[in-house]
């Protein structure tokens, strides 16, 4: 585990999954992201600081944080959407921005309007040659963008309703087809900022599923924004959680603990595990381990 600014003693914690090299000279497990003592500023404030983490090929890595301590601001560092003050983030061995071709990414968002007509199915069709300008024409390039949205809308279990309106969908099925349309170039490496933020329980719990089987099946690296870690705990090998300041990566067995986060607050906090295994943190500030509903009663 790592962790900046404050420190705390990491030498019986077990070390970052790095890349391993095979019999062939070839990487088994290739870094992908490797932020190295990262700082961002907005408006002459710190935001976070000095944050070090790796994301490996193939794994689920997590940014974890309360409101407002800049989550989704590390996504788009990674992307290259918005600078650091100081340190270095390199993606596919690559500075941020040149690589963005090889990730698939889902930024934040609220409902499609319940008015708007356009199917799922053409929103997945987006993914695959959105970028093409004007409409498909016949030919062999057209069959095949149209068999990789049929497997895409196969993959996340979207095919009973992919042809309706996606603004008649609920939150959950909007979801999968979006996760579906930023897999449609095959990435490398998914990004999904506050995927499960708009969604009831019963959602969080299968979209959070979805995305673990994808990594799995699909090896595909997956990097999560998320305010409630218990979704996808069962799911994540790492986590990057964010403090005032500071920042602590590692397994979560190893950063989501009273020890670690009393550290990073400089606040006393403690990590309690209720009977069916989620994770309640108490104390100041908010924790993104205990659920909240901040959206109120909406649809699913």
């Amino acid at each position: 585990m790592s962790l900046a600014h404050p420190p705390v003693d990491t030498a019986d914690m077990a070390a970052p999954r790095d890349a391993g090299t095979g019999p062939d000279g070839l990487p088994d497990d290739p870094v992908l992201v490797d932020v190295r003592d990262a700082t961002m500023t907005l408006g002459g404030r710190t935001i976070w600081s000095h944050v070090t983490a790796q994301i490996g090929a193939g794994e689920f890595v997590a940014i974890l944080g309360p409101n407002g301590v800049g989550k989704s601001s590390l996504l788009k560092a990674i992307l290259g959407l918005v600078p650091l003050a100081s340190g270095e983030i390199r993606l596919l061995d690559r500075p941020p921005g040149q690589a963005n071709h090889e990730i698939g990414y889902l930024p934040q968002r609220r409902s499609f309007d319940p008015s708007l007509r356009i199917r799922g199915r053409d929103v997945v069709r987006l993914g695959v040659d959105g970028d093409r300008w004007g409409f498909p024409l016949p030919g062999r390039r057209s069959r095949a963008a149209a068999a990789r949205v049929d497997d895409l809308i196969g993959l996340v279990g979207a095919g009973a309703y992919a042809d309706r309106p996606i603004g008649q969908l609920s939150g959950g099925e909007q979801q999968r087809l979006l996760i579906a349309q930023a897999l449609a170039r095959k990435p490398r490496l998914l990004m999904l900022d506050e995927p499960l933020d708009s969604l009831d329980l019963p959602n969080q719990a299968a979209v959070a599923a979805l995305i673990g089987g994808i990594c799995r099946q699909e090896g595909v690296a997956v990097t999560i924004v998320a305010h409630d870690v218990n979704p996808i705990l069962a799911y994540l090998d790492r986590v990057i959680y964010l403090g005032q300041g500071g920042a602590a990566s590692g397994t979560p067995a190893e950063v989501i603990t009273s020890a670690t986060l009393t550290a990073l607050y400089g606040t006393p906090i403690e990590v309690l595990a209720a009977s069916d295994g989620r994770l309640v943190v108490v104390g100041q500030p908010e924790a993104p381990a205990h659920h909240t509903d901040r959206h109120g009663n909406g649809r699913p």
